[in-house]
């Protein structure tokens, strides 16, 4: 069964600008974060652990106020109308919020019977998205006998039970296993293209958002630092992607001494612990000339990698780390 077509917005789904919010004694979550979801896109806010995509969740989805700036979602202010807000949106949050003693069936009904739904309407509901997401079979199974994938997906269908205009997806497949991760995918795809629905994901995979999103908004320790569609960020970076590991750390000095006298071939050049990152015109053409420049500097190499244009390289050369080497903070 296929769900009915949210209808366009003529606004934009979301629109933030200047949103800032200060946790306890300094600690500066968001520091001036703006961008728009259009109608019917999917937007990824990509960053890693604690660089402010939850806390930009919690404050559209009304559950957190703003130290500075305004959010709309669907032209309705976050703080001037917020009942308005909740009635037109979805939330999933990193947390599943299924009730573990309830059955599939029953999860879904008691959300829809939140937001107002009754009778033949919610009950078709239910079954409709039970089947969407693959749950039919487990329908009558009380949610705690459920695998991790499977709550996952009762969750989101959650969030869809009301037919939102705008749902929010706040790490949607961590945890999960590839399969699951993969269905997940699909889904997301679905909502968009074939619903019309508009989404903002957060995330913290580099390939979960080059894979699903129109619009990629990349975020650091509070601050909007580029955006773009993946292909148009990607494309910014010219040449190829360089990587040199080193055998160990402390020939680093000497590795960049080194390569930094090749006649301007590289250039960003970045080192993270015992790893060169750089950028160059044409990769496998310069293999060659840095193994020879490292040998001669007497500096044993691990492994050299070529690579087009990743977003791990446009959030290196936006930020000057390695986007896995900032991914290790608590979510904010």
């Amino acid at each position: 069964m296929t769900a009915a077509t949210v209808p366009a917005l003529e606004v934009p789904a979301v629109q933030v600008d200047g949103l800032e919010k200060t946790y306890g004694k300094g600690v500066h979550a968001l520091r001036g974060v703006s961008f728009s979801v259009e109608s019917g896109a999917v937007l990824a806010l990509l960053g890693p652990n604690g660089a402010g995509k939850t806390t930009t969740v919690k404050i559209l989805s009304t559950l957190s106020r703003p130290d500075a700036g305004r959010a709309r979602v669907a032209g309705i202010d976050v703080l001037a109308d917020p009942k308005g807000v909740r009635r037109i949106i979805g939330c999933v949050g990193q947390k599943d919020a299924v009730d573990l003693e309830a059955t599939g069936r029953e999860n879904l009904v008691l959300q829809g019977q939140l937001y107002g739904m009754s009778g033949a309407d919610l009950r078709q509901r239910a079954d409709e998205l039970l089947d969407r997401f693959g749950l039919t079979d487990a329908a009558g199974r009380i949610a705690r006998t459920y695998s991790g994938g499977m709550r996952r997906k009762l969750s989101v269908a959650m969030g869809l039970v009301h037919r939102p205009r705008v749902l929010f997806l706040d790490e949607p497949t961590t945890g999960l296993d590839p399969e699951a991760r993969a269905e997940m995918w699909a889904e997301v795809a679905r909502l968009s293209a074939d619903d019309g629905m508009s989404v903002l994901l957060t995330t913290h995979y580099l390939d979960e958002a080059d894979h699903l999103a129109d619009r990629v908004v990349i975020i650091d320790e509070g601050l909007v630092v580029t955006e773009g569609t993946p292909n148009q960020l990607k494309s910014e970076l010219r040449g190829d992607a360089i990587q040199v590991e080193l055998v160990s750390a402390a020939s680093s000095g000497q590795a960049l001494s080194a390569l930094g006298a090749l006649d301007g071939r590289l250039r960003d050049m970045t080192c993270i612990g015992r790893a060169i990152h750089a950028r160059v015109d044409d990769g496998a053409g310069a293999v060659p000339g840095v193994l020879a420049a490292l040998e001669r500097a007497g500096v044993p190499v691990a492994a050299v990698t070529v690579s087009r244009p990743s977003l791990d390289d446009v959030y290196l050369s936006h930020t000057g780390r390695a986007f896995h080497a900032a991914n290790n903070g608590d979510s904010r």
